[in-house]
Formats: structure tokens, C-alpha cells, sequence
């Protein structure tokens, strides 16, 4: 057998390996999810696939609390959204600001925005908290925008400052003869040559938003204000057990979202990803 034939077998099951391991997890919770209880928690057989497939689960996730399932859904769905939109605001103005302007201390406040990043979201629990309880916005919907914001942020500014620094400043200063303002030549030339940059960034800051458990649990009280993950753990489980029917239902449920938000935005994200990275 040829060397290359030898590398390309090994290379193709190595990635076949892979995706399997990948793609298992989310097999064996959907397969989790279509099983009714007993067969969950049954020992004498493993089945990948259910042998009794049904979805009275997912009934039982829709209906439970007279649809607080649904509540919690519009509250993510509500935060998630606003987080995506005001994250991709404030990160692309301060990343054109970065791209295009020179100006004291700009080295170090690009570094500032890199280092928070590292930061852990425990160690911004305690100053988000006291912030928010002093702006009067604990337990709001606004305060947890506020946080989640605070967290996507860096990544957003440093992501679109190196779509930005792509587009080249000669489109800048055309539009600028043309009458256009600063803010003009933002808005009509650079948004829409750095659609796909901007798609990667709210597509990041709703993740944030969408799938954060520590912020939503520590800064909102009150079962309908919860967010999905703070309500799935709260009622699929205690301290002594987790109905992991239900929880995959609606882990399954939770997913369906973000997985049509990427089939939609996948061809913006690919792009963003990958021109994001080249300089010119």
C-alpha cells in the first residue's frame, strides 16, 4: 500500500473518529429526550435508539406551570436578542474608533479590551452585582443586558476592529469628498461591507446571552423572570435528582433556536470568521 494511501486512510478515520465523538452527545440526548422515564433510567440495556419513541415530554415541558416553559423561552429570547443588537452597536462604534482613529492611549485600551476577556465571569459577579443594585436595575431585564453586554464586548471590539482594518481607508475618504460625515461613511459604506463580521459578533453575543446560567441565576428572582438555563434546573431538578426526560426535552427545545439562527446567518459567519483574520 502507498505512504499516501496510508495518510489518507489514517487522516479519514481519525476524522471520522472525531465526529463521532462530536456528533454522540447530541444523538444520546435527543434519543434521551423521545424515551419515556422508566427506559431513562433502566440498567439491564443501553439503546441509542429508543425501542418506545414518543414525545411526552416535550407535552409535558410545554404544559408544565400552565407554559412557564414558554415564559422563560420569551425572556431568553427577549434578553438574547437585545444583547446581540446593543452588543453590536457599542462594539462596532468603538471598534471603527479603534480602526480609523489615532489618538492617546489607544495601544493600551486595545490591550484593556483583550485582557478583560481573560477576566472569569466570577470575578465580575461581585462588581456587576453592587453596579447594578446601585443603578436601581437588579433584577431587571435591562440590568442583565447590561452584564451580558459587559461580557461579549471585548470580543466584539476586537473582532470587527480586525474585519475593519480589511476595508480599505481610500473608501473612508471617498466618501467623505462625496459629503458624507464620519458617522456617514460608518453607517453607509463600512456596516455594509463588514455584514459578515458583524453576523460572527451578535452571533456570539447571543450565545452569551442565550446560554449564561451564573449571571441570570445571581441578578433576577422571581420564577418568571428566569431565563432558560436558571428555570430548566430549577424545575427538572433538586438536590437529590434530575429528571433528565425532561431535561433533555428541553435542552432539545432550548437548541432549536440558535441551531436556525446559524443555518440562517452560516454563510455571514463563515465568511467573518475567516476574512476577519487576514490583513490587507
Amino acid at each position: 500500500m502507498r505512504r499516501a494511501t496510508r495518510t489518507a486512510i489514517a487522516t479519514h478515520f481519525w476524522l471520522i473518529l472525531a465526529s463521532i465523538i462530536s456528533i454522540f452527545p447530541i444523538v444520546w440526548v435527543v434519543s434521551t429526550s423521545l424515551k419515556y422515564k422508566e427506559d431513562v433510567y433502566q440498567t439491564t440495556r443501553i439503546e441509542v435508539i429508543p425501542s418506545r419513541p414518543n414525545f411526552s415530554n416535550y407535552v409535558e415541558v410545554l404544559t408544565m406551570n400552565n407554559g412557564i416553559f414558554l415564559t422563560w423561552f420569551r425572556n431568553s429570547a427577549l434578553v438574547a436578542g437585545a444583547t446581540a443588537l446593543f452588543g453590536v452597536l457599542l462594539a462596532a462604534s468603538a471598534a471603527y474608533a479603534f480602526s480609523r482613529f489615532s489618538f492617546r492611549a489607544k495601544k493600551p485600551l486595545i490591550f484593556f479590551f483583550l485582557v478583560t476577556q481573560m477576566f472569569p465571569g466570577a470575578v465580575l459577579l461581585v462588581p456587576l452585582y453592587f453596579l447594578l443594585q446601585r443603578m436601581g436595575l437588579l433584577g431587571s431585564f435591562p440590568g442583565l443586558i447590561i452584564a451580558y453586554c459587559t461580557v461579549s464586548l471585548p470580543f466584539g471590539v476586537w473582532m470587527l476592529k480586525s474585519y475593519f482594518d480589511t476595508i480599505p481607508k481610500s473608501l473612508d475618504e471617498a466618501g467623505i469628498v462625496d459629503g458624507l460625515s464620519i458617522f456617514g461613511v460608518f453607517w453607509r459604506i463600512i456596516v455594509p461591507l463588514s455584514l459578515p463580521g458583524i453576523a460572527v459578533t451578535a452571533f456570539f453575543a447571543f450565545l452569551t446571552a442565550w446560554n449564561e446560567y451564573m449571571f441570570a441565576l445571581a441578578f433576577m428572582t422571581g420564577e418568571k423572570n428566569y431565563l432558560l438555563p436558571v428555570g430548566m434546573a430549577a424545575a427538572f431538578g433538586d438536590q437529590y435528582q434530575t429528571f433528565w426526560h425532561l431535561m433533555a426535552a428541553g435542552s432539545v427545545l432550548t437548541t432549536l433556536p440558535v441551531l436556525a439562527v446559524f443555518v440562517f446567518a452560516q454563510r455571514f459567519l463563515i465568511s467573518g470568521l475567516t476574512q476577519g483574520g487576514v490583513k490587507q
